[in-house]
């Protein structure tokens, strides 16, 4: 028989709130089923590992808002949490990747006491919660076990909780595994998780308990989120601008992963698709000088991913966009009615089919693999001496030479441009692809604004024109695809329309190309002294 593990009840009451202890949380959550759950509980990475059997806790909580969700709109949460016979009140700001500043405060009871946190300190909306009018929005009743584990050089605190969101008749399961850095470096969250993904399936956990709370309560969707921010600057060397680029893509993805998988928004597949292309894009760029075989392994799991997405976000533009802007000209005749519902099952199919390699686990390990390699800046091993000196120069040096590769590329693939068969001018529009998202990261190395603005215009133009003419050939694609699928006639007359508005673009579009693709060539690099 197990034995049993003792359930702390706290620390004692007490008789009025205490200061708010302010800090930075940083945590890895993974969702898991009940019996894995149990299992990873007492994995031997888990166990040999841990200073004991740990302690288990009853938690219930109370989370509170405004009528017009001041908190959630901010990413944020409020609670006070019941653990035995103490009573904590804590107020957590929006999450940057796995890091999320927290203030907590011990209060004699389950009620909100504001003034125990430093309100006024955090600006807008904050300083005004104590006028206005808060309440309850949801409960949570978690049993959490929790055991302290050394690993991989840091000290983690691993809590497996299993339990409930209860928001009025709305319940939503929990189970999970929380794994707080308490010191050391978060490399170790991601290794330590690597480990037990090999015990058991898991995925990682994209929204806290409180996200999950207020989401269940307001009925609200994830929604998808642009490119963020790199953060660089002329003064860091070339490990530094890696580092951070990478840690922008890898908030990109996991910004998107949620709404990709919901499926309601396409945005959410686009965005998490075009986050891949940056994270791509950028490893090639690095890669040329700095062949780490880690970075090359990451590139390989995001363009599968990367791939698997394609197909949804064909039927995607093809059903929101292709056919509604053809439709727009009332074609005299043309009925877009049986079409429009002859995509529905190919495109409900082809989300499907993303949602199940999201949560698989080769997705997982990928998502794990990538918060590895940028925190413990795996591409220092494994290269030789010449791309360790790279590593050390001046970002701006490097820059250059990844950007002037890209650029010599396209030239020598738009060359004869006016003779460029379909098939060529895709390639070249991938090029131009990578260097937009190129040039957008390094851009904050150079100061030269106004060149660097109008490089990227005429750049971007071109990318657009060339895009027109590959949906086309996409289109083309899924047409013959609904020509096999049904024999309505209503369907392939609108097949017809489309077929021969689409060749008509190609035509219009033949001479805009051409002129976009001479005002390129002129265009002046902006990182050229």
């Amino acid at each position: 028989m197990p034995e049993q593990i003792p359930e702390v009840e706290g620390y004692g009451d007490v008789d009025a709130p205490e200061p708010a202890e302010a800090g930075r949380e940083v945590e890895l959550k993974l969702l898991t089923d009940p019996a894995t759950l149990q299992r990873l509980l007492v994995a031997a990475v888990v166990t040999r590992n841990a200073a004991s059997k740990g302690v288990v806790r009853r938690l219930e909580a109370t989370y509170y808002d405004t009528p017009d969700k001041v908190i959630a709109r901010q990413g944020a949460s409020l609670r006070v949490r019941r653990s035995g016979k103490q009573f904590v009140q804590t107020l957590k700001l929006a999450s940057q990747g796995i890091q999320r500043r927290e203030m907590e405060s011990r209060v004699p009871d389950i009620a909100l006491h504001l003034d125990a946190l430093p309100l006024p300190d955090l600006g807008a909306p904050f300083a005004t919660l104590p006028g206005t009018e808060l309440a309850p929005v949801f409960t949570t009743k978690i049993r959490r076990h929790i055991k302290v584990v050394e690993f991989g050089g840091a000290v983690i605190e691993a809590a497996f909780d299993e339990g409930t969101l209860n928001a009025g008749a709305k319940v939503e399961a929990v189970c999970e595994i929380e794994l707080e850095l308490k010191s050391g470096g978060a490399g170790a969250l991601y290794e330590l998780a690597l480990s037990l993904l090999e015990q058991g399936p898991l995925r990682i956990g994209l929204q806290s308990k409180a996200e999950r709370g207020y989401a269940l309560a307001f009925g609200t969707s994830p929604t998808a989120e642009k490119a963020f921010a790199t953060g660089i600057g002329p003064a860091d060397t070339t490990d530094d601008v890696i580092a951070k680029v990478l840690n922008a893509c890898q908030s990109h993805v996991m910004a998107n992963l949620m709404a990709a998988h919901h499926g309601e928004d396409p945005e959410g597949v686009h965005q998490l698709r075009v986050a891949l292309r940056r994270l791509r894009t950028a490893i090639s760029l690095f890669k040329k000088e700095v062949p780490a075989s880690a970075l090359e392994a990451i590139g390989l799991d995001a363009k599968r991913l990367a791939s698997a997405l394609g197909p949804a976000r064909n039927w995607d533009v093809f059903a929101t966009s292709t056919i509604a802007e053809i439709e727009r000209a009332n074609l005299p005749g043309i009925d877009f009615t049986e079409l429009r519902s002859a995509t529905a099952a190919p495109r409900a199919l082809s989300h499907q089919a993303v949602r199940v390699d999201l949560i698989d686990l080769a997705s997982t390990r990928f998502l794990l693999s990538l918060g590895r390699v940028i925190e413990r800046r795996s591409w220092r091993n494994d290269i030789g001496i010449d791309a360790l000196a790279v590593l050390t120069q001046p970002a701006r040096e490097f820059a250059g030479r990844g950007l002037a590769r890209l650029h010599r590329k396209a030239l020598k693939q738009g060359h004869n441009f006016r003779k460029l068969r379909p098939t060529a001018r895709h390639e070249l529009r991938l090029t131009l692809k990578k260097l937009r998202y190129g040039a957008e990261f390094l851009l904050p190395l150079y100061d030269r604004d106004g060149a660097a603005r109008k490089y990227l215009k005429r750049m971007s133009r071109l990318q657009d024109i060339l895009g027109i003419d590959n949906d086309i050939t996409t289109t083309q694609a899924l047409l013959r695809e609904l020509e096999e699928s049904t024999w309505l006639p209503q369907v392939h007359k609108a097949i017809g329309a489309i077929t021969g508005w689409q060749g008509r673009d190609r035509i219009v579009t033949a001479e805009a190309l051409r002129r976009s693709w001479r005002k390129f060539i002129d265009a002046e690099p902006f990182w050229l002294d």
